[in-house]
């Protein structure tokens, strides 16, 4: 039963592992395990637990509420009061694990993950300067909080102050940042850490660090819209740049041409591999980094929320021992993750896969994979050939940017070899065709090509904050003969926005997919080079499998919004 908090707040010792046994949560043995753990990691029995995965954070919190007579809050439920949040700084927030919220007679309601720390409590009301009513909160939900409400740019304004006093009014030498390069606490590298770690947080696919006349500007891509981060002062772009560049084993001293390079980087429990790009533009050098997760558990073809006829075709052609099977779809709609999750499910001792990629997107044990590199002429063509003198079974081109790479991949997969492959079209019908205005001759096409699959990603809707919406008279147009009619009612749905979004409306990204599978008569209708009967045979062999169904089936599921629809179904 939920207590109110109390204004008089006297902390009683307890034994949070006996209390957790006697209500049977865990038994003795699993509290033995949790206390050898504790031991040899020197931390809190509770995060012990956690770890092992014998219990979770909310049920530690219900059960420390309990034992001092506290209420306990779901985070994840509640509305923070940025005008409450903002009365404590960031790092008193992280510092004392706690968060303002709400205003009562009596006092401050503060969330804490240890309200039993009366050194804590003591902190926060001086800071504070108010009587605090500790209510008690799960750590990881307490975390996500802080991150939704600070989002490190008082952390990063701190770091970015001090990066600038180090240089003061002149500019950082090569020589004075390849010495502080090597000290962690260098106010550079601490920068660099907190812009990192908030894109983990924020689940950010992209970092755009970009100078501008008067200040730097720091924006995450999420779920494929730009957010603004923070904009310190431009004075520290030159740092920040060489710093990166650094780590990217770049030339620090050439400013005046692009730069690509690769780092890895691990920020908590995660570790990213880094692509980084450079641009010199008006204000300075312009660094965008693709971040990507290397965890290769989550490379998996059940994962990915594919409709069930679509993915069963998809893995009957996979077990093929020849043939190519093509992911089209524009920049960032998942095609090289939905290859690996194949190559993934492929991936055995018995069969010998090569990739040829630029760059190289994951890392998969096992697999031979091959980065192009034009700069010494090692390009997809020329690695192709000296692949298939590899024995392959199955090989990978990262994509078919030339006639050249096309055709040999279509050779390959015409003489027993199983090749995966992209291609950038606007939809599955287009491909075959693609192919040949690319010079491709019509029986390679026909023959080689066993299966076109075309996906697109679609922004989810905020759960937090999803609410019932009227389809507007612009999107009821748009729907055509799928809207009901005039005196109907179409149920949509929106996110209002919220702190748990950042405001957007919309948390997470899910694919959506369309799925060709070349039967005898397209086969025929691309061999006799007949574009305009290719296209209205494969509208009919799609039924109801293509982009626009699905993205509707996600607005009817009030998964998605009927903007986002349109973004997609218009994409055709």
């Amino acid at each position: 039963m939920d207590r109110p908090a109390a204004a008089t707040f006297n902390p009683r010792r307890f034994r949070l592992g006996e209390v957790l046994v006697s209500r049977g949560l865990i038994d003795e043995a699993q509290l033995a395990r949790a206390l050898d753990a504790q031991k040899t990691s020197g931390r809190k029995l509770g995060r012990a637990l956690t770890d092992l995965k014998l219990v979770t954070e909310v049920q530690i919190a219900e059960v420390v509420a309990d034992q001092l007579g506290l209420r306990f809050e779901d985070l994840a439920r509640f509305e923070l009061d940025p005008a409450l949040t903002g009365r404590l700084p960031e790092v008193h927030a992280r510092r004392y694990r706690a968060i303002p919220l709400r205003e009562t007679p009596r006092g401050l309601e503060v969330g804490m993950v240890d309200p039993a720390d009366g050194v804590s409590l003591d902190q926060l009301s001086r800071n504070l300067k108010t009587d605090v009513l500790p209510v008690v909160v799960a750590e990881g939900a307490l975390l996500a909080a802080i991150e939704r409400v600070y989002q490190r740019r008082e952390e990063m304004a701190g770091f970015a102050r001090e990066v600038a006093a180090d240089i003061g009014d002149g500019v950082l030498s090569l020589s004075g940042l390849e010495n502080k390069a090597s000290a962690d606490d260098a106010p550079v590298v601490k920068l660099i850490n907190s812009i990192f770690e908030a894109a983990v947080t924020r689940k950010a696919s992209d970092i755009h660090i970009e100078p501008q006349e008067r200040a730097l500007q720091i924006r995450y891509r999420v779920d494929g819209v730009m957010q603004l981060q923070s904009a310190p002062d431009a004075r520290i772009a030159g740092a920040v740049v060489q710093r990166l560049k650094l780590m990217g084993s770049l030339d620090i001293s050439e400013k005046r041409l692009p730069q690509d390079g690769r780092f890895r980087v691990k920020t908590g429990s995660t570790t990213l591999d880094v692509r980084l790009s450079t641009l010199p533009t008006q204000f300075g050098e312009s660094v965008v980094m693709r971040l990507l997760v290397q965890d290769a558990g989550r490379l998996k073809l059940d994962a990915l929320h594919m409709p069930a006829p679509i993915l069963k075709r998809l893995r009957a052609a996979l077990m093929a021992p020849s043939g190519m099977v093509v992911v089209t779809g524009p920049t960032g709609s998942g095609k090289t993750t939905t290859l690996y999750a194949a190559l993934a499910e492929l991936n055995s001792p018995d069969l010998k896969i090569i990739t040829v990629e630029d760059p190289v997107e994951y890392r998969l044990p096992g697999l031979n994979q091959v980065q192009v590199n034009e700069k010494v002429e090692l390009t997809f063509a020329r690695v192709l050939r000296a692949c298939l003198r590899q024995d392959p079974d199955v090989i990978l081109v990262g994509e078919m940017r030339d006639q050249e790479t096309a055709e040999i991949g279509l050779r390959a997969a015409l003489t027993g070899h199983l090749v995966l492959s992209t291609l950038h079209t606007n939809s599955a019908a287009a491909t075959p065709m693609r192919l040949r205005d690319m010079g491709i001759p019509p029986y390679m096409v026909a023959l080689g090509v066993r299966l076109v699959l075309a996906q697109r990603l679609v922004r989810t809707i905020c759960g937090q904050c999803r609410a019932e919406a009227e389809a507007a008279p612009h999107e009821r147009e748009w729907l055509g003969d799928d809207a009901p009619p005039a005196a109907g009612r179409y149920r949509a749905w929106r996110g209002a926005g919220c702190p748990a979004c950042h405001q957007t409306g919309y948390a997470g990204r899910m694919a959506v997919y369309e799925m060709l599978e070349m039967t005898p008569a397209l086969m025929h209708l691309v061999n006799a080079d007949d574009p305009a009967g290719f296209a209205a045979a494969a509208q009919r062999e799609f039924a109801e499998f293509t982009l626009r169904r699905a993205v509707l089936d996600l607005v009817a599921q009030g998964r998605t919004t009927l903007a986002e629809a349109m973004r997609v179904g218009s994409a055709q």
